[in-house]
């Protein structure tokens, strides 16, 4: 009944042109009460405004209708919020381990809003040209996302006695904050200290929490690093990392098959919560456990670049193992907006 618009002729036609097409088509499809004689009537005569079978087919259909046709803009964040994802602030610091300047960019451009602050880690961007490096941090800059050293070349400036010139270089550079951390190290100098010599340099400061070779946390252990972790607040630095390292596996956090020990985890978020303290989560192991026990809160790095968009359709609740959970499954839309995270 009726008839069909050739497909080369919807390719041409504009968005109006196949909304009128498609009332036609819906009209005699599903409206065969008012299916009329349709000779003499062609794709052509059919978008003609005053053709009577589509002034009849819109008048039946009315507005309501009418709008199923009808091509809306829309954005991403729109359809997100419709489908009830939370609106989230950045809580993932991401790390480069030492890409070119074009990679790096290219990461930007597509997930910078995503970035809590980029780390630019171990000592890559030492050997690197400096040329690199400074076009790295300038490009974060531009996409407004700050930039943190990994606390490797820290400890190893100060093992040397040459941490002035480590924070001038730090400074030089354009970073915005220094890691800091007795991972491999015994530090001899005391918190404030450090952190006023980076303060005089206008660098903000994080440490890092935990031994790199010393295995999984004890209690003892935890204990220790929550005081640790105090002291260096109180001198100024603003969040404290723990260690993961590259294989969330028998250090830190994590058992020698790569168990989270959520109990401990606890501990750190009881003692300084979620906007200060970051959970080191390398791989997807570690980054899925860590956001299934504390949900889209939680703040992660040393999340590799090309993983970053996986962590934060995670969080979200809009990866197929996450919708499942509870705080993690974005909400009804039907029963309460979604509400932006604060705090």
């Amino acid at each position: 009944m009726g008839f069909l618009v050739p497909m080369e002729e919807a390719k041409k036609s504009s968005s109006s042109q196949r909304e009128n097409c498609c009332t036609l088509l819906v009209q005699y499809t599903f409206h065969d009460a008012l299916v009329a004689d349709s000779s003499g009537v062609t794709p052509e005569t059919a978008w003609q405004p005053d053709c009577p079978l589509r002034i009849q087919a819109l008048a039946r259909l009315g507005r309501a209708g009418r709008s199923m046709f009808e091509t809306s803009r829309i954005s991403t964040s729109e359809y997100l919020k419709k489908i009830g994802v939370a609106q989230l602030p950045p809580c993932t610091s991401p790390f480069d381990p030492g890409y070119d300047p074009a990679t790096l960019e290219s990461h930007l451009e597509q997930s910078s809003h995503l970035m809590s602050i980029l780390k630019v880690s171990m000592a890559c961007w030492m050997v690197a040209k400096e040329s690199a490096t400074r076009q790295k941090v300038a490009a974060a800059k531009r996409h407004q996302v700050p930039t943190v050293t990994g606390g490797g070349p820290f400890e190893i400036a100060v093992a040397q006695g040459q941490l002035p010139a480590y924070l001038d270089l730090c400074a030089e550079l354009g970073f915005t904050r220094i890691e800091c951390g007795e991972g491999f190290t015994d530090m001899p100098l005391e918190a404030k200290d450090v952190v006023q010599m980076a303060h005089q340099r206008n660098l903000e400061v994080q440490f890092e929490l935990g031994k790199k070779h010393a295995g999984s946390f004890t209690e003892e252990v935890v204990q220790c690093l929550v005081e640790q972790g105090q002291r260096w607040l109180d001198a100024g630095a603003l969040q404290l990392v723990v260690e993961g390292r590259e294989s969330a596996k028998g250090v830190g956090l994590f058992d020698d098959q790569g168990n989270l020990n959520r109990t401990f985890a606890d501990r750190f978020v009881e003692a300084f919560g979620f906007q200060t303290v970051i959970f080191e989560a390398p791989n997807k192991p570690s980054q899925f456990a860590l956001l299934d026990h504390f949900g889209r809160e939680v703040h992660l790095c040393n999340v590799r670049l090309e993983e970053l968009l996986r962590v934060e359709i995670y969080r979200r609740g809009l990866h197929s193992d996450a919708f499942a959970k509870a705080n993690l499954r974005p909400l009804d839309p039907s029963r309460e907006p979604a509400q932006a995270l604060i705090g």
